[in-house]
């Protein structure tokens, strides 16, 4: 089993980065309404990967793009949220103000935006289509749809121990965390690109 996808969604989902997010939208729940909370994000997590390695191959055709050209997009905005990760940000933590002050008056903030955009953002779904494609049999599509749960089952530990872990870990220590995903999720960005961008000018692979 190819557990490249796995490493490659965890360093980009990186729940840890994301738990200051979680501890000041929950500010003022209850433990009922946390608790409604972690389910809630960490479900809409999974569905979101699950439906990009279901449809994303679909979705892609419906718009005549190729998947090379996909891939070279994908691989840029994988790197961009690599460099933002090794500046100690979240990968995907690109809300506008609009999007975090209207998720944050809902009365449930687990899907926008907590899931979208600062969990599984645009750099997570081009990700899982582009994984998508190199799955060639059913059981390599299945490890894709188990690797998202296994993403929603560390973003349900993380955020149900969200108060623990900001406390032992600090700022300091979710930084260094970060850093170290961004460093690891910008190699595998350039082997995406690369691998696209040989597809597109085959000249290059010589």
């Amino acid at each position: 089993m190819d557990l490249k996808p796995l490493v490659t969604l965890l360093a980009l989902v990186n729940p840890l980065a994301i738990v200051p997010f979680f501890i000041h939208y929950t500010q003022g729940f209850s433990v009922q309404q946390k608790r409604r909370t972690v389910l809630m994000a960490s479900f809409s997590s999974f569905a979101v990967i699950a439906l990009c390695a279901l449809l994303g191959l679909q979705i892609l055709g419906f718009f005549g793009i190729s998947l090379a050209s996909f891939q070279v997009g994908g691989g840029m905005l994988l790197l961009t949220s690599a460099l933002a990760m090794l500046n100690a940000q979240p990968a995907e933590a690109k809300a506008t103000v609009e999007e975090v002050d209207g998720g944050a008056s809902r009365a449930s903030i687990a899907v926008v935006p907590l899931t979208i955009p600062l969990l599984t953002g645009p750099a997570t779904m081009s990700t899982v289509v582009i994984y998508a494609d190199l799955a060639k049999t059913f059981w390599q599509h299945a490890a894709l749809i188990l690797y998202g749960v296994v993403i929603a089952c560390a973003t349900a530990l993380c955020f149900t121990l969200a108060e623990p872990i900001a406390r032992v870990l600090g700022k300091t220590g979710i930084n260094v965390m970060t850093r170290l995903m961004g460093l690891i999720l910008a190699a595998l960005a350039v082997e995406v690109m690369a691998d696209g961008l040989t597809k597109l000018f085959p000249a290059l692979a010589a």
